[in-house]
């Protein structure tokens, strides 16, 4: 069974930005040896918001362009580090190249004396989380049992899991760069 694609766009009529909150979720640390099996582009344009995920073989370069159209803002955690280079290794685009910023908010956080994950800057500055469970390696476990068990369930909770990951970097800008 192919997986479906979630897409929307924000259609851009005028000059106001568009800021985009990516997070990408694999089957493993290396770019050489794993893929990436979800990538969340949470897209935002004053009140408007829209959810994007591409999903296992939809994520091609093609798709993740159209996705990050209008884009001049990019947000993520540990992006500089791991989503942007685990990009450009495995579909070989350079997001940066495409946006007129990008800001990785580890980077903030650690300006302000907040270290660790994603989920634990969450936890101390008590950003709310529905899936306290689910880690990077539940992530990696729930693709599995989608792929070799079919199950619906396992994506749903997947795709859930990187919903929060990407909305809540909003959150952690909000809080951070405002």
């Amino acid at each position: 069974m192919k997986p479906r694609v979630w897409y929307c766009r924000i259609m851009v009529n005028d000059n106001s930005c568009i800021e985009a909150y990516l997070d990408i979720e694999t089957t493993g640390l290396s770019p050489e040896y794993s893929e990436i099996t979800v990538m969340g582009i949470y897209l935002c344009r004053g009140e408007e918001d829209h959810l994007i995920q591409l999903v296992g073989d939809n994520i091609t370069a093609d798709a993740i362009l159209e996705s990050i159209r209008g884009v001049s803002h990019l947000y993520t955690y540990n992006g500089s580090r791991f989503d942007l280079p685990f990009i450009y290794s495995r579909k070989g685009i350079n997001l940066c190249s495409y946006i007129i910023e990008h800001h990785d908010l580890m980077i903030h956080c650690w300006k302000n004396r907040l270290f660790g994950g994603l989920k634990k800057v969450e936890t101390i500055l008590g950003i709310e989380r529905r899936l306290k469970e689910v880690d990077g390696l539940e992530a990696i476990r729930l693709w599995w049992r989608y792929i070799n068990d079919y199950d619906q369930s396992a994506l749903q909770k997947l795709l859930e899991y990187n919903k929060e990951d990407v909305v809540n970097l909003k959150v952690l800008k909000e809080r951070l760069l405002h």
